[in-house]
Parts: C-alpha cells; sequence; structure tokens
C-alpha cells in the first residue's frame, strides 16, 4: 500500500473537457518557491518538551478530515506488476497535474488478493474504488464493495461485469468494430468477411461484426475462425478466399497475427481489399511499421493527447507507460471533476457517474451507460506510410 497523494479541481462541462484534459496532461511541473521571510535553525524558538503529551497513536491510515479517501486497486507485485505500476504512476502524475487536495488515493496491491485488498481499502475510509485491471479481479472485488456501498471504477473491459455498482472504463471490442464498419460502409463498401480466433474474445468480435454490419446495411459474405496455432490463420484464408469477392475484411486480432494474415487475404480477394482491425491495434506501439496492414483501418480513442501524456511521463519516471495507463489518468480526472459535489466524509456520490454528457480526458470523451459500460467517442486511423492518419475524427461530445 502507497499512498498517491492529492488530486485536483473538477473539469467543466462537455464543450470545455478536451481542452481542459488537454491543458491538464500539458502542465508543467514547477519548483513551489516559499513566499515571505525563511527562519534559519538558530531563529526558531526552542520549545519546552517537559510536561506535552505523547501523540495518540491509531492504527491504519491516519485520519484526514479535509480530504475523501479513493483506493486504487492495480497488481503492484507479480506477472503483470508492468502495467498495475504504470497505472499507478499515471495517477500520480494526474494528481500533480490537477493539484488540490479534495481526494487522497492510496495504491492497493491486487496480486496479493484482489477481495482483501477491497476489504482493506474500505476499512481504510475508501469511499470509492478505482480499478481493479483484470475481470477476475474485478468478479472478485465488486461483491466486498457493494456490499459496503462503495462504487468501484473498473479499467476491465469485460461488458458482463458492469452494474451494480462497477463501472468499467476499459476499450471495448464491439464499439471499435461497430466504429470501422461503420465507416467503411460510409467510404461504399457494401460486403464484408471475418478473420476471427477461437475463445472468448473471438467470440464477442463475430458477434460485435455481425451486429454492426447488419446494422450499416451491409452484408457478411463469410466469418472464419482458427486456432492460434502454427498455420491457423492461413488455413482460415484460404476458406475465406474460395467466398471471394469483398470490399473489406475484419482480422479480430493483434499486429503480428493481423500482418502476417493480410497479404494472404489481398493475395485471394484482390489488392484494393481494404483490411479492418479493432481496439487491439493501438495498444501496439510498432503497429504502423508492419508493412503488411499498409493501409488498414482500425477504430479507437485518440492519440494525440496520449503522445503528450506520454513524453511527461517518460520525463518523470524514464520509461515508456504502457497505453492502458491513460485510464488511470482518466480516472483521476473523473474524480477530480466530481469531487466538487462530494462533501468531505460522505459516500461518493455514484449518481454523477452517469451523467449523461458524460466526461473527458487524453483518451477523449466517454460516459457510462445504464448497463456501467463507458461508451467511447472514437476515431477512425489508417495505418500509411510507416506511421497512423486519423482518416474520421473522434466525435467531441454525444448527441444524447
Amino acid at each position: 500500500m502507497a499512498e498517491a497523494g492529492t488530486i485536483g479541481q473538477p473539469a467543466g462541462r462537455l464543450g470545455r473537457w478536451l481542452a481542459i484534459a488537454a491543458a491538464a496532461a500539458l502542465a508543467a511541473c514547477s519548483t513551489v518557491v516559499p513566499r515571505g521571510p525563511v527562519e534559519s535553525p538558530e531563529q526558531r524558538p526552542v520549545r519546552s518538551q517537559a510536561n506535552r503529551p505523547a501523540p495518540a497513536v491509531e492504527p491504519g491510515l491516519p485520519r484526514d478530515t479535509q480530504r475523501n479517501r479513493v483506493a486504487l486497486l492495480v497488481p503492484l507485485s507479480g506477472s503483470n506488476a508492468g502495467v498495475g505500476r504504470s497505472i499507478a504512476n499515471a495517477t500520480m502524475l494526474a494528481v500533480l497535474d490537477t493539484g488540490t487536495d479534495k481526494v487522497r488515493i492510496t495504491n492497493y496491491d491486487t496480486a496479493t488478493g484482489a477481495a482483501a485488498a477491497a476489504q482493506r481499502a474500505i476499512q481504510e475510509g475508501a469511499q470509492l474504488i478505482l480499478g481493479p485491471l483484470l475481470a477476475d479481479d474485478v468478479r472478485a472485488v465488486a461483491p466486498v464493495a457493494h456490499a459496503a456501498g462503495v462504487p468501484v471504477l473498473s479499467f476491465s473491459n469485460d461488458t458482463t461485469l458492469g452494474g451494480n455498482g462497477t463501472y468499467l472504463m476499459g476499450y471495448v471490442p464491439s464499439q471499435s468494430i461497430a466504429r470501422v464498419v461503420a465507416y467503411a460502409r460510409g467510404r461504399g463498401v457494401t460486403s464484408f468477411a471475418g478473420l476471427v480466433p477461437n475463445g472468448l474474445y473471438g467470440e464477442r468480435a463475430s458477434t460485435a461484426f455481425l451486429r454492426s454490419v447488419e446494422g450499416a446495411g451491409g452484408q457478411v459474405v463469410s466469418l472464419q475462425t482458427y486456432s492460434r496455432t502454427s498455420g491457423g490463420v492461413q488455413a482460415a484464408v484460404t476458406r475465406l478466399a474460395a467466398k471471394a469477392p469483398y470490399g473489406a475484411v475484419l482480422i479480430a486480432d493483434g499486429g503480428p497475427t493481423a500482418a502476417a494474415a493480410a497479404p494472404l487475404v489481398r493475395r485471394g480477394a484482390g489488392a484494393d481489399t481494404r483490411i479492418l482491425g479493432t481496439e487491439l491495434w493501438n495498444s501496439e506501439s510498432g503497429i504502423a511499421a508492419r508493412p503488411g496492414l499498409s493501409g488498414a483501418w482500425f477504430a479507437s480513442v485518440g492519440n494525440t493527447l496520449y503522445r503528450q501524456y506520454a513524453t511527461k511521463y517518460r520525463a518523470r519516471y524514464g520509461a515508456a507507460p504502457y497505453r492502458l495507463s491513460s485510464l488511470g489518468y482518466d480516472a483521476v480526472l473523473l474524480t477530480v471533476r466530481i469531487a466538487r459535489d462530494w462533501p468531505v466524509g460522505r459516500p461518493f456520490p455514484e449518481s454523477r457517474l452517469r451523467d449523461s454528457d458524460g466526461f473527458a480526458g487524453i483518451d477523449g470523451a466517454f460516459r457510462f451507460g445504464r448497463d456501467g459500460v463507458a461508451e467511447r467517442a472514437l476515431e477512425v486511423q489508417e495505418i500509411r506510410d510507416g506511421t497512423t492518419v486519423t482518416v474520421s475524427p473522434a466525435p467531441t461530445g454525444f448527441g444524447g
């Protein structure tokens, strides 16, 4: 457990969010210079220690009558410690950038037991939980938090976990797929095909893909599954080629698999076949350097503010952040905004999380639906000449 310090003033309404988030991300660290005279040690009066009562010692964290307590639950040890510490660093950076004293954030390690970490956080006064990161940890934490009336603002994207006081900030595959399909349809693509891996992610991607194409007025010509074994995706591409032609193919997998499959798809269906990707691509720093994906489209949160945040992160911590760490930064910005209407010592005003105007941060605008899942304003990017280019900007807010 470690203290993460204090966080600052809430943001304004939707029209000002992105400017405010940008200002927070770009805020420069400064040195605080004390004002007025500074006493040297010999100038300070000596106070008698006699008859002074000993201070009372209480177990746990010290009481804080000026700030509300927020717990950050992430893995700080074990195999996922890297991403967990990156999220913790991001929350600290947001604390420094916002700079007020409305809230105190304390870190708890979920690697030693997520439920136990939640219980300890609540016992020590936490009225809001940021995290956990992993779906299994959310399952363990949610009932503990719900019993105590403490909302959970998780970084998971498992939509089955949302609701009943649990909110999900993770990037949801179905939203990314729907956005890129709609963009492709708007560019004249009417027939689609898909390559999806076996397993839970593939199942959810398949469902989202079929619904998205139908909703956009297109047609799915073929949808092939594959195992992540040697030759698995190549065999699926061969089956897919038998159903050609089609205007675009969704490859619902990470960059390495997509880059290997894309040339085979174009060889069998035609060089003009458009490759579509998912939100997985945005978490891979080298995705644009893969020549097989040149011309591909994928939808994700924007990277403009993230790049500025990453520069500040490197300057402070001496290493690049994990892409998911922006969720921790934006969770702090959200908490800061709501803290304006959160009296110290009172329960967290959970109803504010369902603000229809939503919130904003370095990942853009988002709002929570009735299911507790974050709906995000996504942009469409194209891989071009070794970089990514935004071809359809994210909306700055929501229509209703």
